[in-house]
């Protein structure tokens, strides 16, 4: 019986250990993820970048910022997949830089991204391959 207690007892004491080490998922419905950096010698903390995700929990605004100022920025559209459709990115200026379309395959993974300039005229595209190997 002195065996059993002291086996439930320290049974008890890792319970909370195993828990601690779970990680919970974030709920990122209407989340805003802001970065801010200080550097040493400092107590000035600087914005360095910005996530916004809307109400399902989908990115839809990132920004990355230097010098106090914007470097550039992302907005994400979604298709009636739930997938990114489109990444439109700006420059420091807010001033659209060019575009990104996404296509995916029948396992939801990218295919095919096309890329656009600022005119909405085809610059580049790239192709997605993706090889697995048996171990």
């Amino acid at each position: 019986m002195k065996r059993f207690t002291i086996i439930l007892a320290a049974a008890l004491l890792l319970i909370p250990a195993a828990g601690a080490q779970t990680q919970q998922k974030i709920n990122k419905k209407n989340l805003v993820i802001e970065e801010w950096n200080t550097r040493a010698g400092s107590t000035k903390a600087v914005l360095d970048h910005k996530t916004t995700y809307n109400a399902d929990g989908k990115k839809v605004d990132e920004v990355e910022y230097g010098d106090n100022r914007q470097k550039w920025r992302k907005r994400y559209e979604y298709g009636a997949d739930g997938k990114v459709s489109r990444e439109i990115v700006y420059d420091e200026h807010n001033r659209l830089v060019g575009f990104k379309k996404f296509e995916y395959n029948e396992f939801g993974r990218k295919k095919m991204q096309y890329n656009y300039d600022a005119k909405g005229r085809l610059q580049t595209t790239k192709v997605y391959k993706y090889i697995a190997e048996d171990a």
